[in-house]
């Protein structure tokens, strides 16, 4: 087909104002939902190219139903006898929503407000302007990131390629189903991020284990760019750690749930009262240990509480209340993979271009998962602000010279829309003003009607996957405005790899191919019957055999091992 030449001609308005509707006979079957055609208007006094995008297609003639009676007769045979070939009439009616001409100077679409006259022209816009209008950057420019191609055309044929520069200062999400394709996106989009023309500082959450594939990237050549190598870290469950003191009281509260009135009170007290004590002696309020809150807890509860009184007007007494909050502190804190009086979450060497680090956290308790993120998010952002300010200088520990991408796959665990989780305050702070200081946030959720929508809303660049649910639909029409109701009706019909971009990121939504990643993919699901039939190869059951063989080991022997030891 030319692309030259017309695939139709205008019909009149569609059911709103910015839509219209052309007929077309679509021989080649190109004018498919998500496609781009253009039309020529006279706008601010020069002709203009108007880009729309096909919204919907119906057909115009069908067969007669008495040609559909019989199963066993092709209806086309029919037809012929009759000399009616539908090949040579059949007609489509196209309906279109209106995108405008692109401004250079603005950087954005202009609609025009003019829909294309009855029986006026439209085309199919060439892949040239597509490249050039739909993405703000170019492949391997910098600041870009080449996520795949345009769905509507040929593999390849018109890349899409994002604005790195939006997506690090406005945020985004990446919401799907279970196997949609979700994490392999994120992989391509990390590969992005790391290439050469990026070379961005990037912190992955990672509840599952599924990126520690992204090890690869420093082995292979496509990454390598003259001096450039991108480093990648993996921090295994207890690799990275959360000092005891930089929590928050609230995140004490938030590990001990159920607390009463009075353990709560004792706490917060103790809480200041060590704090205070490590700025007067160590010059820093987060300088404390556990230890030393114990033995506050425990001073508090032995003497009497002038400031808190009974009902009598009497001191309150709190060594019972102390000795509760001490048990339930050593439980939660000193058998924990996190939390450590000394060791720290050193900023420098998790965030720095040119890296990214992946924290495992699937040996994790969800509780203390949520904790070390808002521990961690609070950091960034007080590292970021002070550096920008000017507060903190090189060798300080909240000094952070370079923006930071935080991606955090299930989002919906740290900031669920049902319940009040330690994490969602400190999201809802760095999306609202993270951008101001160089802390942007992607968020991951299969489930956008569990993440809170004040959260997915103010993710300003959507990748939306194919999503079933009627209720996580629901949830991402509310929360991303700039996806249309057309793309939304779209997204039952996704397959895997699939993808709707939208927001700032690009110059208008889009349906994307997603490219093949460089690195291997760590989210595959795993083959349940091949890994049964493991268990009767000749390798597993010898195994079995050479220990069943062996002596049992029993409660003494236990004991004499754990002594030579």
């Amino acid at each position: 087909m030319n692309i030259d030449s017309p695939v139709g001609l205008t019909k009149g308005p569609g059911e709103k104002p910015h839509e219209f509707t052309f007929v077309s006979p679509d021989h080649r079957q190109a004018l498919k939902v998500g496609e781009f055609i253009t039309y020529e208007v006279m706008a601010d006094g020069e002709p203009r190219q108007i880009l729309s995008r096909i919204i919907d297609r119906r057909p115009l003639r069908l067969y007669p139903d008495a040609f559909l009676a019989d199963p066993d007769i092709n209806p086309d045979l029919v037809a012929n006898l009759i000399g009616y070939r539908q090949g040579d009439y059949e007609l489509f009616e196209v309906a279109a929503t209106v995108i405008g001409y692109y401004d250079q100077v603005l950087g954005g679409f202009i609609n025009p407000r003019l829909s294309p006259r009855a029986g006026r022209p439209i085309f199919l816009a060439p892949d040239e302007m597509l490249g050039r209008l739909l993405t703000k950057k170019q492949v391997h420019e910098i600041g870009s990131a080449q996520i795949g191609s345009l769905l509507s055309r040929d593999l390849g044929k018109v890349p899409v390629v994002l604005n790195v520069a939006a997506l690090a200062s406005t945020h985004m999400a990446i919401i799907a189903s279970t196997g949609a394709g979700k994490s392999y996106l994120a992989g391509v989009l990390i590969e992005e991020l790391m290439s050469y023309y990026n070379r961005a500082a990037v912190l992955v959450v990672d509840p599952h284990g599924e990126y520690d594939t992204l090890v690869d990237m420093m082995g292979d050549a496509y990454f390598r760019y003259e001096d450039y190598r991108p480093q990648v870290q993996i921090f295994r469950p207890g690799d990275v750690k959360v000092r005891v003191s930089a929590l928050e009281v609230s995140d004490f509260y938030y590990l001990l749930p159920n607390l009463s009135e009075r353990m709560m009170y004792l706490l917060g007290r103790a809480y200041r009262e060590v704090s205070k004590s490590s700025r007067q002696e160590k010059g820093q309020p987060d300088r404390w240990t556990h230890g030393e809150l114990e033995v506050c807890l425990r001073q508090l509860g032995e003497g009497r509480d002038d400031e808190a009184q009974d009902g009598q007007g009497k001191s309150a007494d709190y060594t019972t209340t102390a000795e509760a909050l001490n048990w339930r502190l050593e439980s939660v804190l000193k058998h924990s993979l996190i939390f450590d009086d000394f060791k720290h979450l050193n900023l420098d060497e998790l965030c720095r271009p040119g890296r990214c680090s992946v924290l495992q956290l699937n040996e994790v308790d969800e509780k203390e998962q949520q904790v070390m993120v808002a521990t961690l998010l609070r950091r960034l952002l007080k590292a970021r602000t002070q550096t920008v300010k000017k507060q903190s200088n090189e060798g300080d520990e909240l000094y952070l010279p370079y923006p930071v991408f935080v991606l955090i796959e299930e989002a919906h665990r740290f900031a669920p829309a049902s319940e009040n989780a330690v994490s969602t305050g400190v999201l809802k702070t760095i999306l609202s003003e993270g951008r101001k200081f160089g802390v942007a946030v992607g968020l991951i959720s299969q489930r956008p009607g569990r993440l809170d929508s004040d959260v997915l809303s103010q993710c300003n660049t959507q990748f939306i996957m194919r999503i079933v649910n009627p209720v996580d639909q629901g949830r991402v029409a509310e929360s991303v405005e700039s996806v249309g109701r057309d793309l939304i009706d779209e997204l039952p019909a996704l397959t895997k790899g699939q993808v709707i971009i939208a927001g700032e990121a690009v110059n208008t939504p889009v349906l994307c191919r997603v490219r093949k990643r460089n690195t291997r993919h760590g989210g595959e699901t795993m083959d349940a019957p091949a890994e049964w039939q493991q268990y009767f190869s000749a390798e597993e059951q010898g195994r079995l055999e050479r220990k069943r063989a062996l002596p049992p080991q029993t409660p003494r022997s236990r004991e004499a091992k754990m002594f030579k030891e």
